[in-house]
């Protein structure tokens, strides 16, 4: 049965997208320069004939048709397998968006820059967002003008890059145009327009507007071939609001939409050769994000609103500003005929809050309204070489090997004191031994009233922690004849918090005819926890359906949560491909399919009441409603099937291109593993919502279908991309379903070539004004995740985007 569905899925289906713009392993003959392919380190092997299925996604073709101007954005709706979704109401996630991989965690994926690991974001997604209790890299901090093309390696690759390879690679080569300027002025807003009868209200008709600037220039440095590519951006973007019409329905949340946002950048590439053979590089990257967004409503009873200072209750405002920074050097030589390249890649990531439009409740009327929350930092520096020999062996042989050494650190940086503290009817502090009778209670409730900045409380504890690893590997291939190849690569690491891993990867190719060829591979993986899962800790208040409890998150060196759950160890996988390519020159194929086994994932446990905890835990936390804790809570089975058709043919004076691409993905959860403290309460360790989220990590079908007609001066681009079914769980138990149906989003734009150097395109992202399923029996009482009418699912929730896009060089 679900083969039949298969089938009828790609090969009949009304899908996808995007054309000559992203292209499979078949598309192009050529070699890609001297950048190694992800996933391979022979330079003589071709896009074409790997035994990975690679995707190379043309940055600046996407982008110029497209409404998007960030890389996560543009790869949602440019790669099925991929999925990035704009959060709302999720605390940090509403300014970096959490992406995934064949629905994999955030942190299953591994970002290069360049081929060199990207440091990760520090932030750790917490309640409200997709791939909670992970980390991730944020791809939005690397501007799209910097960008020359990605290439995504969809296959397990730890064994050949190291950790948090489960999902596969993505690689972001950076321009290296060695002259002249090219410069993208973007302008974009929303035209609202309710779906449903009137069921969501803006602020605006017109709105979420956006401008975006880029530079790029390059130029030769010395005469032997050097250049530099410098790119500066800027990017300003508006609220965009869609709230449930308060006329119909009584949200707990009045502020519900996309963030507003700024970005700044400035990227550099720089290579240099110092005398024949040898050449030194720079990467050099800085971006800084500005990011206003609302949190949860407090209404004017609220116990954690003062009516002297809020009269009609207040919504508070999340600001965040993150700073991050990349500086990559390195020298490429030759010592006995192998290629050298000896490195050091440098990252840091610094997040920060300032909470404004709110309160310590605890205070009264005599708290300040707006406080600096602290925030989180991880910096990564990373050193090594990588050597690589062809040998007359066969057909072909080609042996690569390599070292690292990775420093990380992770920080939390304190709060002021009253973003976190509580305190008692005489400003004190309040701690264990406070008296019941001096607690700050709200007189209209009787309750005790929440301490710490209302919408996201401050950091209470400095926390800098850090860990070293050390890594070689060994990956060669081998051309056994002009038809049939074989790779395999093995790799050893050593945490110093955790020990030590060995992984290794099979992989092979062989062409049936010259235009037939069958691929397949089969791995071992795994990814270290990260040092925010070990240390991260945070007491919060959060409102489940309807209610706010305060929830610490504890981290999982502390003694709370060393007397409940183990300590973390390493996820580990099993990954397995087979699939076939098929390139007769108008038209090209490729189907892959793949399955990936994980053990121990890490994530966030379901929230233990009070009463579910040993009554010595209780004691000790008398002002704790809930407790929730980082594990290796779960063992996922992933399978899927990737189908990329591509096509191009002559019509008229013009050409069509067109591109079929969808994405198959069942995950199922086949184990949890329940701590021996908390056993026989596996349904709150990780309960349906839980396991709902997770599982909604991707679409089960993401289908793609991109025409685009190129003739003379002018050229049209049509994007459908088809998101199936999602199913969440509200907080009513395990049948509590929440139902978002398929949609289909349609972008079109039309683009005129005024000169060489002219390029002007306008266009409409999601034509027809598409928005996820409305939740209408779940809002009015605080069931969504996000507090609004739909959640940030599938396509987004901003609706219909007009934009024009001017290009110009000279």
């Amino acid at each position: 049965m679900k083969i039949k569905y298969i089938s009828a899925l790609f090969l009949g289906t009304t899908s996808l997208f995007y054309a000559q713009k992203a292209n499979d392993t078949i598309f192009k003959e050529g070699k890609i320069e001297e950048v190694a392919i992800t996933g391979s380190r022979n330079k003589k092997r071709t896009v074409t004939n790997t035994p990975v299925p690679i995707d190379v996604i043309d940055i600046k073709q996407v982008s110029q048709s497209t409404g998007q101007v960030e890389v996560n954005q543009l790869l949602q709706f440019a790669a099925p397998s991929f999925n990035s979704n704009k959060q709302s109401g999720s605390d940090g996630a509403d300014a970096v968006d959490p992406a995934t991989l064949r629905g994999l965690g955030p942190d299953q994926t591994l970002l290069l820059l360049n081929g060199k690991r990207y440091h990760q974001s520090s932030l750790i997604n917490l309640f409200g967002t997709k791939g909670r209790g992970n980390t991730g890299s944020d791809m939005n901090t690397i501007p799209i003008g910097a960008i020359k093309r990605i290439e995504v390696l969809r296959d397990g690759a730890s064994a050949q890059y190291g950790s948090d390879a489960i999902a596969g690679v993505i690689n972001v080569i950076l321009n290296d145009r060695n002259k002249g300027f090219e410069g993208n002025a973007f302008y974009g807003m929303n035209l609202f327009k309710s779906p449903g009868n009137n069921d969501v209200v803006s602020d605006h008709k017109i709105d979420g507007i956006t401008f975006d600037f880029s530079g790029n220039l390059g130029t030769k440095i010395g005469s032997k071939g050097g250049f530099g590519n410098f790119t500066v951006e800027f990017i300003n973007k508006e609220h965009s609001i869609r709230n449930a019409n308060p006329e119909f329905y009584d949200a707990p949340r009045q502020r519900f939409g996309d963030a507003k946002s700024q970005n700044i950048y400035f990227f550099g590439n720089i290579e240099l050769p110092l005398s024949d053979g040898l050449k030194f590089y720079s990467r050099q990257g800085f971006s800084n994000r500005n990011t206003n967004a609302y949190a949860w409503t407090r209404t004017a009873d609220a116990d954690g609103n003062i009516p002297e200072i809020y009269p009609n209750g207040f919504n508070p405002i999340e600001n965040t500003s993150i700073s991050d920074f990349t500086f990559d050097n390195g020298l490429k030589f030759k010592v006995a005929n192998w290629d050298v390249d000896f490195y050091n890649a440098f990252g840091s990531n610094r997040f920060t809050y300032t909470i404004e439009n709110t309160v310590n409740a605890t205070l009264g009327a005599k708290s300040p309204t707006d406080f600096h929350a602290g925030g989180h930092s991880l910096l990564q520096n990373t050193t090594g070489f990588n050597a690589s020999k062809p040998f007359n062996v066969l057909e072909g042989l080609n042996i690569a090997f390599g070292a690292e050494f990775r420093y990380e650190k992770f920080n939390i940086i304190k709060g002021e004191e009253a973003s976190y503290a509580m305190y008692d009817i005489n400003g004190n502090l309040v701690t264990a031994n406070t008296p019941t009778g001096l607690l700050v209670t709200n007189p209209l409730t009787g309750d005790v009233r929440p301490g710490g900045s209302q919408g996201f409380p401050g950091y209470s504890q400095e926390v800098d922690k850090n860990r070293n690893n050390f890594a070689a590997y060994v990956d060669t291939e081998l051309d056994i004849t002009k038809k049939w190849m074989i790779s395999v690569a093995g790799r050893f690491e050593n945490y110093s918090d955790f020990g030590s891993t060995i992984n290794g990867k099979f992989a092979t190719r062989y062409a049936i005819t010259p235009k037939l060829a069958f691929r397949g591979s089969v791995s071992t993986g795994f990814r270290a926890p990260s040092l925010a899962q070990k240390y991260y800790s945070l007491q919060f208040t959060n409102f489940q359906g309807g209610k706010l409890v305060t929830i610490q998150l504890a981290s999982n060196d502390s003694d709370l949560a060393k007397a409940l759950v183990p300590q973390l160890k390493q996820e580990t996988s099993l990954n397995g491909s087979a699939g076939f390519t098929y390139n007769a020159g108008k038209f090209t194929a490729t189907v892959d399919g793949y399955y990936i086994k994980v053990k121990d994932r890490i994530v966030l446990t379901g929230n233990f009441a009070r009463e579910d905890l040993p009554q010595n835990i209780q004691d000790a936390n008398p002002f704790i409603d809930q407790a929730q804790f980082f594990s290796n809570a779960i063992d996922t089975r992933t399978k899927g099937v990737d189908v990329i058709l591509s096509y191009n043919e002559n019509l008229g004076n013009g050409k069509l291109t067109a591109t079929l691409a969808g994405n198959y993905n069942e995950m199922e959860i086949t184990k949890v593993h329940t701590s021996q403290q908390l056993a026989g309460k596996e349904d709150i360790y990780m309960s349906a919502r839980e396991k709902a989220f997770i599982l909604a990590s991707a679409p089960k079908t993401k289908v793609n279908l991109n025409l685009n007609y190129k003739i003379n001066k002018f050229n049209a681009n049509l994007q459908l991309v088809r998101f199936d079914k999602v199913t969440l769980v509200g907080y009513g138990g395990p049948d509590d379903y929440q139902i978002y149906n398929p949609r289909v989003t349609t972008d079109l734009s039309f683009g005129c070539d005024f000169s060489k150097s002219l390029t002007l395109t306008i266009g409409s992202k999601n034509l027809f004004n598409r928005y996820p399923t409305l939740q209408t029996a779940h809002v009015s009482d605080g069931n969504t995740e996000s507090g609004g009418i739909f959640d940030p699912v599938q396509m987004g929730f901003a609706g219909r985007q007009a934009f024009a896009r001017l290009n110009f060089k000279f």
